[in-house]
């Protein structure tokens, strides 16, 4: 890292520390004053408002939508076919790549190309692509030097510029897609204020353990709020793995930030800031592997959530002050913070009690219980609908699964959100980002491998 990265990277740092601690030292005397002021009951009662509030208005929007459009379909531009671009980093992958590969080769559309970029791999995934893009004229790779700046970001920015894809469309290494994948989501992006649209994601090996169930049932809960906020036009966010941006669109914000560990989040907020409308499309499913064991889960969630937050902290006066962002979009952003702010509200909540049972004061420990439950209930309830919905379960299951799903949940979520609370303040930040293993497992089969062999070109590109 050279002296002016270094500067860069310190800078960031320090603004969200400083910016965090503010923000934790607002929280504690909101909660002193709250407490001393206001009837404890009331505590409880303003927070299950809120989410009542909140879930009423993301099913209200998707009821309206669906009553809409049963009488007047939307009228998308089923004609809008662009050139694709599709961009798959792989990072030590010999184990998947390939099948990857000739996954999206199987695609049943003609204007695309495929850009595989090595990211530095120390086993054969180089050689693997190599013979592929010899075999395939439609694959073209990248090869990054070893000494190259690390991090997902840096390598879509890389791949980007030797791309002419009017669409730029993200797959992760192990991905798997049905063949009617572009054709069915490209007419999403006809629209000219669309700039982005996410596809939804589905575990591939959701039945082998408890674990992978549980991730699945997340995805389900992630694609209810999803499709919630697509219907009232808010704040929907990309997910890395079956993204599409529009090259128009990703120019105008500079492309991937190099600095952060989540590329998606962080290139979703700057596409809204920038007033451009993401769209969530529930119909098209993007199959990914999930993490099998318990500490793979914890660290790839742990790099989820500080990327989240660190992302509101980067932009926190444009998120929350600035002008070119729409209404909607700013409320919705203020509600899904609220998932990272309430497990710090409910520790310093705690804390409080402790330290007035520590001095003989009164405490309310009743509120504090009352306000987990109103969260319990917020998700368990979501959980539940979106199982219904996109898994395809019956009552029983669903609420069964969705309340262990919940606890799945609730066991990580807040100690992971309080320990990076704790790094961001107290520790340096990294560019480490916890890759996740692929191929530990066989993935379930998505689509039929009718790929067709060209004649090799010399297209492909090593840098």
């Amino acid at each position: 890292m050279n002296n002016n990265i270094k500067r860069i990277f310190d800078e960031i740092e320090l603004k969200d520390r400083i910016i965090l601690a503010a923000l934790l030292a607002f929280l504690w005397l909101f909660l002193f004053i709250f407490q001393k002021y206001i009837p404890v009951q009331y505590s409880s009662f303003i927070i299950l408002s809120f989410l009542t509030f909140y879930a009423l208005l993301l099913r209200t929007a998707e009821f309206h939508q669906k009553r809409k459009f049963k009488k007047n379909p939307p009228k998308l531009d089923m004609t809008y076919e662009p050139f694709v671009s599709i961009l798959i980093p792989a990072h030590n992958e010999e184990l998947v790549i390939e099948d990857t590969v000739l996954n999206m080769l199987s695609v049943d559309y003609e204007k695309y190309e495929i850009f595989v970029i090595d990211d530095r791999s120390e086993d054969n995934t180089s050689i693997v692509i190599k013979k592929l893009s010899e075999k395939y004229p439609r694959v073209k790779y990248l090869i990054r030097d070893k000494d190259a700046f690390p991090g997902k970001s840096a390598v879509l920015n890389d791949a980007f510029i030797l791309t002419k894809g009017e669409v730029i469309c993200v797959f992760d290494a192990d991905a798997r897609i049905k063949q009617d994948f572009l054709k069915k989501i490209l007419p999403c992006l006809s629209d000219p204020e669309t700039g982005a649209v996410q596809a939804r994601k589905v575990i591939s090996n959701k039945d082998i353990s408890f674990i992978t169930r549980c991730q699945n049932n997340e995805y389900a809960l992630d694609s209810h709020f999803q499709e919630g906020r697509d219907c009232i036009k808010g704040a929907v966010e990309l997910r890395g793995n079956g993204q599409l941006i529009k090259r128009e669109a990703l120019i105008g914000v500079d492309g991937w930030n190099n600095f952060t560990i989540t590329d998606d989040l962080d290139l979703s907020t700057r596409l809204h800031l920038k007033n451009w409308d993401i769209r969530f499309c529930s119909d098209v499913e993007v199959y990914e592997e999930g993490v099998t064991d318990f500490v793979s889960l914890l660290r790839q969630r742990r790099r989820w959530v500080e990327g989240s937050i660190r992302r509101y902290l980067d932009y926190f006066t444009e998120v929350f002050f600035s002008k070119d962002i729409s209404l909607r979009v700013s409320l919705d952003m203020w509600a899904y913070i609220s998932e990272f702010v309430l497990p710090v509200w409910l520790l310093s909540e705690w804390t409080i009690q402790g330290i007035n049972y520590i001095k003989g004061q009164e405490q309310h420990i009743l509120s504090s219980i009352a306000v987990i439950f109103a969260v319990s209930i917020f998700f368990i309830t979501g959980l539940v609908y979106g199982i219904r919905k996109y898994n395809k379960l019956n009552r029983f299951q669903s609420v069964k699964q969705a309340v262990e799903t919940g606890l799945y949940m609730l066991l990580f979520w807040i100690p992971v959100v309080s320990f990076i609370v704790f790094k961001i303040i107290f520790m340096k930040r990294t560019m480490y980002w916890g890759k996740t293993n692929h191929g530990t497992e066989p993935l379930t089969e998505i689509v039929s491998e009718n790929v067709t062999g060209n004649e090799p070109d010399n297209s492909s590109l090593s840098i």
